[in-house]
C-alpha cells in the first residue's frame, strides 16, 4: 500500500518561518542545555572530571540511583504485565481502573513523597509500630523505592493496555479453544504481541526512574552517601557552588538520557507497526 503524504499550500516564507521557530526551540530548549551540561563538566580538563564522578559521595549516588530503578523498574513491569493481562477481559469497574493507573500524572510528585512521609514518618500513621519493630522506611531504601515506584507508575502499564485494546482478545481465545493453559497463553501469545510496547514502556519507566527528584526529595532526608540519588547529589553540589563537580554527575544523567532517547526512538517504531498490525487484523 502506498503512504499519502501531506502537502502545504501554504506560502514558502510561511513554511520556512514555521521550520525556522521549531528548529529555534529545539536548539535554545534541548540542544544548548544539554550541550551546557556536557561543556561545563568537561570546563576543567577530563581529570577533575572523572575525579567529580569517582568521589566517594558520587559513586554512593550513582550506585543508589542504579539499585532504585533497579527495584522500581521490575515491580512496575509485573504490574504493567498483569494489567495487560487483566484488561483482555471485560468487568465492572474497568474504566475507572484504568482512569485511577493515570493518577500519578495528575498528582506532583511532592504530594506522593510528603503522603508517604505522613504514612510511615516517624510521626506517621505507622510511625510508632515501625520505630518498635526497628523498621526504616523514611530516608531509607524503601521510602525511596515507594516513591519512585507511585510517579513511575503508569509508564509500563499505560503503554501495553493501549496495544492490549487495540489487539483485542481474539487470539487469546483461539488459543484457549485448543486447549492451551492461561499461563501458556500469557507467555506464547500475549508477551510475543506486546513485546515491543512492553520494552517501550519500560525503558520510559527506567529514565523516570533515575530522573526522579520530587517525591524521592522529600523521602530521603538528603543524607549524603547514603540516601541521595543522583538529582539529589547535583543539587547539594550546585548549592555547594561545586559546579564542575555538579555538572559532572548531571552529565551522567544526560548521557543515560541520550542512550534513553535512542533507544525510545527504535522501541516506538516497534510498538507503532504492531499496533498497526493490530488495527489491520481488526479491520
Amino acid at each position: 500500500m502506498q503512504k499519502s503524504r501531506i502537502t502545504l499550500n501554504d506560502p514558502l516564507y510561511v513554511r520556512i518561518g514555521l521550520i525556522a521557530v521549531v528548529l529555534l526551540f529545539f536548539l535554545f530548549f534541548l540542544i544548548l542545555p544539554l550541550g551546557t551540561v556536557f561543556y561545563e563538566a568537561f570546563s576543567q580538563g577530563i581529570g577533575v572530571y572523572f575525579e567529580s564522578l569517582v568521589e566517594p559521595a558520587a559513586l554512593a549516588a550513582i550506585r543508589l540511583t542504579f539499585l532504585v530503578a533497579g527495584i522500581a523498574v521490575p515491580l512496575n513491569t509485573a504490574f504493567g504485565l498483569a494489567a495487560a493481562w487483566v484488561m483482555k477481559f471485560s468487568f465492572k469497574g474497568k474504566n475507572v481502573l484504568i482512569s485511577f493507573m493515570d493518577l500519578p500524572f495528575s498528582v506532583s510528585p511532592v504530594i506522593s513523597g510528603l503522603i508517604y512521609v505522613l504514612m510511615f514518618g516517624l510521626q506517621g500513621w505507622f510511625g510508632t509500630w515501625l520505630q518498635d519493630n526497628n523498621i526504616k522506611i523514611i530516608f531509607a531504601l524503601p521510602g525511596l523505592v515507594l516513591a519512585t515506584v507511585f510517579v513511575t507508575f503508569p509508564f509500563v502499564a499505560r503503554e501495553v493496555i493501549a496495544l492490549v485494546e487495540a489487539q483485542g482478545n481474539e487470539e487469546e481465545l483461539a488459543a484457549l479453544s485448543l486447549g492451551a493453559s492461561g499461563f501458556s497463553i500469557f507467555w506464547r501469545v500475549t508477551i510475543p504481541n506486546i513485546k515491543w510496547a512492553l520494552l517501550y514502556g519500560v525503558i520510559q519507566c527506567n529514565a523516570r526512574a533515575m530522573g526522579e527528584f520530587g517525591a524521592v526529595s522529600v523521602v530521603s532526608g538528603h543524607i549524603r552517601g547514603q540516601t541521595n540519588t543522583i538529582p539529589l547529589h547535583v543539587e547539594i553540589l550546585f548549592n555547594e557552588y561545586n559546579f564542575t563537580a555538579s555538572f559532572a554527575v548531571a552529565s551522567v544523567l544526560a548521557f543515560l538520557g541520550v542512550i534513553t532517547l535512542i533507544l525510545k526512538t527504535v522501541f516506538e517504531r516497534k510498538a507503532a507497526a504492531e499496533r498497526r498490525r493490530a488495527s489491520g487484523a481488526i479491520a
